[in-house]
C-alpha cells in the first residue's frame, strides 16, 4: 500500500531535518519533498509545523529504539554500540554528507519557549542512554557506570556524526568509534576500572604536590 500524505509529510520532515534543520525546514519545503497536496499541512497538522515536527521525533526516536533493542538482545553491550555507531555513519555516508541526525537538527534550533519539541528530543536521548545502560548492567557494568557510559556513547556518537559532516569523511566516526569501543570493552572487562582509578590516582596525586609546592 502506497504511503498517505500524512506519511509521506512525515517522512519528508526527517528527511529534510536531518539535511537542514528544524528552523530553516519550512511546510513548503515539506509539501515540495513529500508531493502532498497543499490542503493537507493544516488536515493531518491543525497544531502546525510544531505538531509535525513531534510526529517526526516519535517516528524517528521508535525506529531507532527498535533498532538498538534488536542489536541488544542479539548480542554483547560492545556489539550494541558498535551498530548504534555504525547506523549513523552508514546512514550519513550514503546520504553524501548530507543527512546527520534528526534529533540534534532539531534540538540544535530550539528556543526557550519550545518545551514541547525539546521534551521529544530529550527523550529519544534519554531512551537511546537507558537502553545502552542496560546492555552494560547486563553484562556486568555497574549501575552507576553504565549510566555514565551510556552517555558517553551517545555524546561520542552525536559529536563524530556532526564532525564527519563538516568533513564530508567518515575519518572522525571511524577514529572516534575505535576509541570508544576499546574504551568500553575495557570496562565491560573489567580493565576499564583499573584505569580510570589510575587516572583519578594520578589527579590527586597532582593537586598533593601542588598543595605542598
Amino acid at each position: 500500500m502506497a504511503p498517505d500524505s500524512r506519511d509521506r509529510m512525515v517522512r519528508a520532515a526527517i528527511e529534510l531535518f536531518r539535511e537542514r534543520g528544524y528552523a530553516a525546514t519550512s511546510f513548503g519545503d515539506v509539501l515540495a519533498r513529500s508531493g502532498a497536496p497543499r490542503g493537507s499541512i493544516y488536515h493531518h497538522f491543525p497544531g502546525g509545523k510544531e505538531e509535525l515536527a513531534a510526529e517526526a521525533l516519535r517516528r524517528y526516536t521508535a525506529a531507532t529504539v527498535r533498532a538498538l533493542t534488536a542489536a541488544i538482545e542479539a548480542g554483547t553491550a560492545v556489539e550494541a554500540v558498535r551498530a548504534f555507531i555504525a547506523a549513523s555513519r552508514d546512514s550519513l555516508v550514503a546520504s553524501g554528507f548530507r543527512q546527520s541526525c534528526p534529533i540534534a537538527g532539531v534540538a540544535l534550533d530550539l528556543m526557550p519557549a519550545d518545551g514541547a519539541l525539546a521534551g521529544y528530543a530529550a527523550e529519544a536521548f534519554d531512551r537511546w542512554r537507558e537502553l545502552i545502560a542496560v546492555a552494560l548492567k547486563r553484562d556486568g557494568v555497574p549501575a552507576v557506570r553504565a549510566s555514565a557510559l551510556a552517555t558517553l556513547v551517545v555524546a561520542t556518537a552525536e559529536g563524530a556524526l556532526l564532525l564527519a559532516r563538516v568533513d564530508r569523511s567518515p575519518t572522525a566516526i571511524d577514529a572516534a568509534g575505535a576509541e570508544l569501543l576499546a574504551h568500553v570493552a575495557a570496562v565491560v572487562d573489567g580493565t576499564g576500572t583499573a584505569r580510570s582509578a589510575t587516572v583519578s590516582e594520578a589527579r590527586s596525586a597532582r593537586r598533593g604536590r601542588a598543595g605542598r609546592a
